[in-house]
């Protein structure tokens, strides 16, 4: 493609656009947490938690397992004394390896622990709410006509004691 055919066809583009500015993106009705009352409420799956700390807890050992090249330092070792440069350049190699690798293997372990700590913590969240509003229909029963005819005793709070009434 010529440089001038390029130019045209980037000056019929600008012109058949609009001067503002335009962003690709999804239109607002289809978009996570824009108002839409159907959409964008967090949903949290214990299975799927579950699923992605094992898959990453897999990954982790097999790296451990298969990744690992641990005969590449005593070959690069003993390529320098035999006055090879290949073997400091293997050496190297092998070094970055034994770093990069590392920091995936950090990065599975922490997005298995996260999964694991995610988990409970939730189901800790969802106990702790469950109780929450247990107590708080408890005590909106005390207060709600509804749960006792005029002038009767409401029985969420029980039965009086005969020693009570004689007072």
């Amino acid at each position: 493609m010529a440089w001038d055919e390029w130019e045209q066809l980037k000056a019929s583009a600008a012109e058949r656009q609009s001067t503002r500015m335009q962003l690709n993106g999804l239109p607002p009705e289809d978009r996570p947490n824009a108002g839409n009352p159907a959409g964008g409420d967090l949903t949290v799956n214990q299975k799927d938690l579950a699923a992605i700390g094992d898959e990453a807890f897999k990954l982790y050992n097999r790296l451990w397992k298969e990744a690992r090249v641990t005969s590449t330092d005593s070959a690069g070792t003993s390529l320098t004394t035999q006055g090879f440069a290949l073997g400091g350049a293997l050496s190297h190699v092998s070094l970055r390896w034994e770093k990069q690798l590392g920091s995936v293997m950090d990065a599975c372990a922490l997005i298995s622990n996260h999964m694991d700590f995610t988990k409970n913590a939730h189901q800790g969240d969802e106990i702790f709410i469950q109780r929450h509003v247990s107590s708080i229909h408890t005590l909106d029963s005390g207060f709600d006509e509804s749960y006792a005819p005029p002038g009767k005793d409401n029985p969420v709070y029980g039965e009086k004691d005969k020693k009570d009434e004689k007072d």
